[in-house]
């Protein structure tokens, strides 16, 4: 199987665009579409009766970010208060609050970043790492997930290599595709393919 993936600006474009696919014999379950807005994202597969991509489970990875950045979180609230703890002669007697503050504030700061990066991770999963799983390289996915936060919405055909994908690749540009150059201001792809 090959697949192809292309960028559209509008629903209105996808939808054109899949049901062409449709037409030229591609399967319902060979296509998918993904988008960051999922009321949209739900309008357009009830209209074309094609199910989005959801992007992969983010795991452990995002459970740890989360704890990292709520470990930051909690030193930046909490050590600029011990300092000034420290610095005024009258409150020094109060540091070692400070140090359990500080203590506290990063505990509380991991957990509470580990339970939403975990909760992120499930909502809307890493949709580079799908994008990987398309065999595509890491800076094409990247640049096309910055595309999908700027809006734009990405198509996947998976056909038979050859003339299927050539087929595809011909609808994708004839309803609209748009390059990831002018989506993100980097790269020159309108289109990408890869075999798996």
């Amino acid at each position: 199987m090959e697949s192809v993936v292309a960028l559209f600006r509008e629903p209105a474009q996808v939808k054109v665009a899949i049901e062409a696919l449709l037409n030229q014999g591609y399967q319902r379950n060979n296509l998918g579409f993904t988008m960051l807005d999922v009321v949209q994202e739900s309008e357009l597969a009830s209209q074309t009766g094609v199910s989005p991509e959801d992007g992969a489970p983010a795991g452990a990875g995002g459970v740890l970010r989360g704890a990292f950045i709520g470990v930051l979180g909690g030193l930046a609230l909490t050590v600029p208060v011990w300092l000034l703890l420290l610095i005024i002669p009258v409150t020094r007697i109060y540091q070692e609050g400070g140090l359990l503050g500080m203590l506290f504030g990063v505990l509380g700061g991991a957990g509470m970043g580990a339970l939403f990066g975990a909760l992120a991770g499930s909502d809307s999963g890493d949709y580079v790492k799908l994008m990987r799983q398309f065999g595509m390289p890491a800076r094409v996915a990247e640049g096309y997930y910055q595309s999908m936060k700027n809006g734009h919405i990405l198509v996947f055909a998976r056909g038979q290599q050859g003339v299927q994908s050539d087929e595809a690749v011909r609808i994708f540009k004839r309803t609209g595709a748009i390059d990831l150059d002018s989506a993100i201001g980097g790269g020159n792809l309108s289109s990408q393919r890869s075999v798996h």
